[in-house]
């Protein structure tokens, strides 16, 4: 396996987060693209790293940072959702158009 392979694994995965993203209404199947695009630039930052950089501690450092920012990104969004949800009874981005206290 070489770099190609990995660079196109990633363009796999990143294309299914783009298309989960952009074509669907439910705000749980925007999260699992958002996630799916995330792990794509870890992939991409792990070949790169494995490649063509002489240490492999840096990218493996870039990668525990969207690690955590991906676990971040969750905690922040489900709270988004479980108010929505709790507000309007539905998780439908067509029927939610502003976010009002």
């Amino acid at each position: 396996m070489n770099l190609t392979f990995f660079l196109l694994l990633a363009l796999i995965l990143f294309s299914a987060g783009l298309v989960a993203v952009m074509s669907r209404r439910n705000l749980v199947t925007i999260l699992v693209g958002i996630e799916l695009m995330l792990n794509a630039a870890s992939v991409n930052f792990m070949a790169f790293n494995f490649f063509t950089a002489p240490d492999p501690v840096v990218g493996q450092i870039v990668v525990l940072l969207i690690i955590g920012l991906a676990a971040a990104e969750v905690a922040v969004f489900l709270a988004i959702l479980m108010v929505l949800y709790r507000a309007r009874h539905e998780v439908d981005v067509e029927d939610i158009r502003e976010l009002k206290g």
